[in-house]
């Protein structure tokens, strides 16, 4: 009889299937998993939720009176930047996952931080990883990629109009 993956001796909560189902049924990284739309619309509320936040400090550093104009590219290139730190941080939740599936190896702690292990997964284990790699979690990444890309030109866009005023 071939190997199981109750043959692994990874503890059950270090086992990269189990952190990759994790991170689906988490309610914040399951996020970019979701459809476009839900996606997206989740995003302008984090922009929007940011905006209310840092809208404040843009009106100490430019009077809304004074500078209607920079005032509003304060406020939407801060809320770009926060926006932006919720992707680094869904990107690098998956990005680690992907590594502990894609990997020929498991490192994981069986007890603390002092006794380290590594365990070689069977090829079995190994090709299932890499499938739910190529087909779940290489598309999150890609959009995730994507995501970045158009948040970063928004705010060139922001500077550039901040430049030219």
């Amino acid at each position: 009889m071939g190997s199981s993956v109750f043959d692994c001796p990874v503890p059950a909560e270090q086992q990269p299937i189990n952190e990759y189902q994790q991170l689906q049924a988490s309610c914040f990284f399951s996020c970019p998993a979701s459809d476009l739309p839900k996606y997206l619309r989740k995003l302008v509320w984090i922009g929007f939720g940011s905006c209310l936040l840092v809208a404040p400090l843009a009106a100490a550093s430019f009077p809304v009176a004074k500078h209607p104009v920079q005032f509003i590219l304060a406020s939407a290139g801060g809320a770009d930047l926060s926006v932006a730190l919720v992707l680094l941080r869904l990107y690098l939740g998956w990005f680690y996952v992907r590594d502990r599936l894609g990997g020929e190896t498991v490192a994981y702690e069986e007890s603390g931080w002092y006794d380290g292990q590594t365990w070689q997964k069977t090829p079995e284990i190994l090709a299932r990883d890499r499938l739910i790699v190529t087909y779940e979690v290489q598309p999150i990444l890609q959009r995730l990629q994507r995501t970045f890309i158009v948040q970063a030109l928004f705010l060139g866009l922001v500077a550039l109009v901040w430049i030219f005023l």
